[in-house]
């Protein structure tokens, strides 16, 4: 830039313009293709850009022709020869990011990146990492009760009766529920206030705890129920599935609010690195939860009766509230407060009043809706082999298969060794995974994880099948097989996830990732209605048989998708 042109002079104004509107008139679609650095038609706040001209003034400038001509810079433009100043780049491509939705937008994504490193520092450093933390903690916290009682519950109602239907009844309506508010929940989380609705979500979840609780205690003073039916007509019994159904809910909605939004805001737009280390390490968290949950319960079950570990399970589970609670605040207080802001206004035309009509014509219209982003995504077939992943709900560590090693008669410590290892090899997963990326890409790393598991569960099913179960040295094949297994379906887990965070923009993340969670429920369901249907442990063979071969439809799936790539596909994940 020339020095004999004043700073003044370069951000002042054309004589023949009174306001902003030279920005949109002066400048031709044509010069947004040569220019792009021009600001666009619909910027025409003062504000935004006072902002931006402060932050390219700070940068550095430069300065081009009004015609945009071979000979001008790319950075700028001149209107009626006064020269305009070229608009930060960062803060640019924010404003322009803000234009493709017009919801209010997420303040991570008007916040330039901090710090002058390289590109590759930026990708792999989150724009919060004291926030992440934080976040961290947080899901160490729910977690760890969390599946601590996930191991208890089938326990101990497995001991009430000597049959499948129960613990498989159970599942069967708490699967139906997610399946049919899973939408709804996508999109009641993206209209609370953030840190508000994750707090009472976990309050939520630890009350339905020890509700059922309480049901599973009150089972143990009156008779015992001679028939399964005569159970499940039990008032209790009730009162336990409607528990069971909000806290399944309650932990969907904490799952999808970790995953699918506060990491996502608080790693920052563009950060395909630190995007894949946060979900490896959100999952590494589950899974320390997850041994820990198994080694608590299995001691806890060798020391003491099924009545006495409920009581204690309901102590450990309120010990972490308050923590929890504290965590949250403590996010969002590292993110500057950007969570303090609601995602999206709800419609200025909805009624104020209670309006039952209303209600049920939202709820359906949302549903609609979420079914339609999630069938119109990019990376659908990704998601409809995790959604067939989950139709293995026998040959995985859950209540059938506790409820089956339970029924034949083996030991408090080979269940909570059973847990532990397979949580340990999906930890061992989460270290494998970024290599085994590196190596083959993304997308053949998720191919990769698939042929595992579909193969060791195979042999498994071979194992089971083969008759010898009943002798202690196949039942230890038998479930060996299963915990290698993990490693598979670890891999594709995490490698999964983070291929429907790169094919989904962030405003559609949350209701996408409901309405996954709906269809992987009504998978789930599908099998435990089998389950149900079985009633006897005699006939687990038959569910194991369907799991292991979903399993390998989903790998068969996912391989037939990577064969032919669409152009889309090649676009969002270019081949190296």
């Amino acid at each position: 830039m020339p020095a004999s042109i004043s700073m003044s002079k370069i951000l002042s104004l054309p004589p023949s313009s009174t306001s902003f509107r030279c920005l949109a008139h002066n400048v031709s679609p044509e010069a947004f293709a040569r220019n792009p650095g021009a600001p666009p038609r619909s910027l025409r706040s003062g504000s935004r850009f006072a902002g931006s001209c402060h932050a390219g003034a700070s940068s550095g400038t430069s300065l081009a022709g009004r015609d945009g001509g071979k000979d001008a810079s790319a950075g700028g433009y001149e209107d009626e020869g006064h020269p305009f100043v070229k608009l930060s780049s960062n803060i640019l491509r924010a404003e322009l990011s803000l234009l493709e939705d017009e919801e209010a937008p997420s303040p991570v994504l008007t916040k330039p990146p901090k710090g002058n490193r390289g590109d590759g520092h930026l990708e792999s450093t989150p724009a919060y990492p004291a926030a992440m933390n934080a976040l961290y903690a947080a899901c160490l916290a729910g977690n760890a009760t969390e599946h601590l009682w996930n191991f208890t519950w089938p326990a101990a109602v497995a001991t009430l009766h000597q049959s499948l239907l129960p613990v498989a009844v159970l599942g069967f309506f708490t699967k139906l529920v997610v399946f049919i508010t899973g939408p709804l929940v996508g999109d009641l989380v993206s209209s609370l206030p953030r840190i508000p609705a994750y707090r009472s979500l976990t309050v939520i979840q630890t009350a339905a705890h020890l509700v059922s609780a309480a049901m599973i205690m009150h089972s143990f003073t009156v008779p015992r129920a001679s028939t399964a039916l005569e159970l499940l007509l039990r008032p209790w019994f009730a009162v336990l599935v409607v528990s069971t159904a909000v806290d399944r809910l309650s932990c969907v909605s904490l799952g999808i609010m970790a995953e699918r939004d506060f990491v996502v805001h608080l790693l920052g737009a563009g950060r395909p690195v630190a995007l894949a280390k946060a979900n490896a390490t959100l999952s590494r968290v589950d899974l320390i939860c997850e041994t820990a949950g198994a080694s608590i319960f299995a001691f806890l079950l060798s020391k003491n009766d099924p009545l006495t570990c409920i009581k204690l399970s309901c102590l450990i589970s309120l010990s972490p509230l308050p923590v929890h609670i504290f965590l949250a605040g403590a996010m969002n207080r590292f993110a500057d407060g950007i969570f303090d802001h609601h995602e999206h206004r709800r419609s200025p035309n909805a009624a104020s009043n209670f309006d039952i009509r209303r209600i049920v014509v939202d709820a359906s219209a949302t549903i609609r809706h979420g079914w339609r982003e999630y069938i119109s995504q990019p990376v659908l077939p990704a998601s409809l082999a995790y959604v067939l992943v989950c139709f293995n709900v026998a040959l995985a560590p859950g209540a059938l298969m506790t409820t089956f090693l339970i029924h034949n008669g083996v030991s408090p410590l080979v269940l909570g060794a059973f847990g532990g290892s397979s949580a340990l090899m999906g930890i061992l997963a989460t270290f494998m995974t970024p290599s085994l990326v590196k190596e083959l890409g993304i997308l053949k790393a998720g191919a990769a994880g698939l042929l595992t598991q579909s193969a060791l569960l195979g042999a498994a099913v071979l194992v089971y099948l083969s008759g010898s179960i009943s002798r202690r040295g196949a039942l230890f094949i038998f479930l060996s097989l299963i915990v290698a297994s993990r490693l598979g379906h670890m891999a594709y887990s995490v490698i999964g996830l983070q291929v429907v965070q790169t094919g989904n923009p962030i405003v559609k993340a949350k209701l996408i990732g409901a309405t996954e969670i709906a269809v992987a429920s009504l998978a789930e369901l599908g099998m435990i209605a089998v389950a149900v249907a079985a009633k006897d442990v005699s006939r687990f063979g038959a569910v194991a048989v369907l799991s292991a071969a979903a399993v390998s439809t989903a790998t068969w799936m996912y391989c037939a998708w990577l064969a032919k790539p669409t152009h889309e596909l090649k676009t969002l994940f270019p081949s190296k």
